[in-house]
């Protein structure tokens, strides 16, 4: 079976889903590349062995199979909205849209047309967070009474992009958000945030915090925390950790845990540390790409739908005001 993958946008994200949709050649797939920059669409393209057109308006005119959308946010809903009225497979960066209230209008079409809409939520495709799930279904850790979720960055992201990116929970919390109700089965309902801003003044001067903790409670009642930072020198450090009133479960702790022990003798981790978050999940957005093309091939359903991804948005939404207001914030649905 051939399947006819197109991808818009060859930044740093769209060449790394090229270099692993062209790794699937064998399994049929053919990549078709358009960018703004035709130059750049070509430059990636080439070395993979992957077509490229000269924009948008001709990756659709190929009429390709399923489309892989990795460009800014301002630009995800129309393209979203764009390959669902011709009943195209999407899979799309997160967030949806800008807002969750532009995103209303894609989930409506995206239901109506009962298209399948893949959102990147890449931590549902790594190994240790689905086992967390898995464990969690199954029951093994008893009733949980504590949930931890970390999310640190070695160094931040250039403050341009920080201006626009809604704020640490819209950009990087808004994953454990997602994670800790997709491997609960819980909603959060309502949230706390503190944030804090002691490195470069510039991200202050954008209306941002560069570390943010927040309290959330679940629907039954079990709390969490999330914590964020954009100056974890010692590495890129995302973890989770689940206690039950029978057994304890933590993701991300590994050789390449970017910390060390305090106890006399201890020689874990091992290292080399994680320096990005590609380097964390490179084996998630491998298997997100494998994903899309079995969605595409109907082999699977969408394993983060638009709905899912608003409501971790909708999330982030609460703990943002939180921040700003100094008060506990419901989660408006």
């Amino acid at each position: 079976m051939t399947t006819r993958i197109g991808l818009i946008g060859a930044g740093r994200i769209g060449a790394m889903h090229a270099e692993h949709l062209a790794a699937l050649a064998g399994d049929g797939v053919e990549l078709i590349v358009a960018d703004v920059d035709a130059a750049r669409a070509a430059e990636v393209a080439e070395p993979l062995g992957a077509a490229a057109v000269a924009d948008v308006d001709a990756l659709f005119a190929e009429r390709p199979d399923g489309v892989v959308i990795a460009v800014g946010t301002g630009q995800h809903a129309p393209l979203i909205l764009r390959a669902v009225e011709v009943s195209i497979p999407v899979f799309c960066e997160k967030p949806v849209a800008e807002t969750v209230e532009a995103a209303l209008p894609v989930l409506e079409a995206v239901e109506a047309a009962g298209a399948q809409v893949q959102i990147g939520h890449q931590r549902r495709l790594d190994p240790g967070h689905r086992e967390a799930r898995r464990a969690v279904q199954a029951g093994e850790l008893g009733w949980l009474h504590t949930l931890r979720a970390i999310t640190a960055d070695m160094t931040p992201p250039p403050v341009e992009f920080l201006a626009t990116s809604g704020g640490l929970f819209r950009d990087c919390s808004v994953h454990d958000f997602d994670t800790l109700q997709w491997i609960t089965g819980r909603r959060i309902v309502e949230v706390c945030a503190r944030g804090s801003n002691r490195g470069d003044p510039a991200i202050g001067a954008v209306g941002d915090v560069d570390t943010a903790h927040a309290l959330v409670t679940l629907d039954d009642g079990t709390v969490a925390t999330v914590s964020a930072t954009r100056y974890n020198g010692a590495g890129h450090d995302v973890r989770l950790e689940l206690q039950g009133s029978a057994a304890s479960l933590q993701v991300g702790l590994d050789d390449s845990y970017a910390g060390r022990s305090a106890e006399a003798g201890a020689t874990f981790p091992a290292g080399p540390v994680h320096r990005t978050f590609h380097e964390r999940f490179a084996a998630a957005y491998r298997e997100e790409m494998r994903t899309f093309v079995a969605v595409v091939r109907g082999e699977q359903d969408s394993p983060c739908t638009p709905a899912e991804s608003v409501d971790a948005s909708r999330v982030a939404d609460a703990a943002q005001r939180s921040l700003e207001t100094g008060r506990a914030e419901a989660v408006r649905r």
